[in-house]
């Protein structure tokens, strides 16, 4: 059996990225916070279309909370590990700096940035142990070209860009390749309060990406054909550059 682990894998991106990982053979685990109705609809989707998947509630941004899920997860796994791990669980809170709650730029860095290492650290060892794993980390557009609004989300997703290469760079030696995906505007929950349609003049294929188009990517590189590729950001965005 091979696991995947998806946090915010319930819903937007992180459903797509779970329901094409079951389709090409993981298990997928399923985190979530607190939505469980979209997770178990998650759930049921895979298993509906012949997959295995499996739900592991914690909160990302809470390290405790994060410990606790994991250990639990391996104790009732003691023969299995999580071979391939995808960090996509993420929020927005956007202002404009000047007028920018602390709490609003501390919770998003906890959640967006924090939480690669609360759920990538204890799950490294064992990819070390059996010299195989994939960490694949779900930046933004904003963490490379930064977005004005944006400054706490730019520096989270930023953080995790160079947070990428260089742990990259730490267990390449162990078959262990470790990437971020950037994605420009992808159609979700997450950009309904956006006005797509002046955003899409701005981008050369005039249209927002899919979260299917991103999972296409994430599998693409948690397979045995992207062994040589790690330390990499990969932009999906239409053609959006600055």
């Amino acid at each position: 059996m091979k696991y995947a682990l998806v946090t915010g894998g319930s819903r937007g991106i992180g459903k797509a990225i779970s329901i094409h990982l079951a389709q090409i053979g993981y298990v997928v685990v399923i985190n979530y916070q607190s939505n469980e109705k979209a997770a178990n609809e998650t759930l049921q989707t895979i298993q509906e279309q012949g997959g295995q998947a499996e739900l592991l509630p914690f909160d990302v941004s809470n390290s405790e909370s994060v410990q606790n899920a994991l250990q639990k997860w391996q104790d009732a796994h003691p023969e299995e590990y999580i071979e391939v791990l995808v960090n996509n669980a993420g929020i927005r809170k956007d202002n404009l700096l000047v007028w920018m709650e602390p709490d609003d730029f501390e919770t998003v860095l906890r959640t967006n940035l924090f939480s690669f290492y609360h759920v990538t650290r204890p799950l490294l060892t064992p990819m070390i142990r059996h010299k195989q794993g994939r960490i694949i980390n779900i930046a933004s557009l904003s963490g490379i070209t930064g977005l004005p609004g944006q400054c706490n989300y730019a520096a989270a997703k930023g953080g995790m860009i160079a947070a990428t290469k260089a742990l990259a760079k730490e267990v390449a030696k162990k078959r262990i390749t470790v990437n971020a995906i950037a994605p420009g505007f992808i159609k979700t929950d997450m950009v309904e309060s956006l006005d797509e349609a002046e955003l899409k003049k701005t981008i050369p294929m005039n249209r927002f990406g899919t979260a299917e188009e991103v999972a296409a990517l994430v599998a693409f590189l948690a397979s045995d054909e992207a062994a040589y590729i790690t330390g990499e950001c990969i932009s999906i965005n239409g053609g959006l550059y600055t």
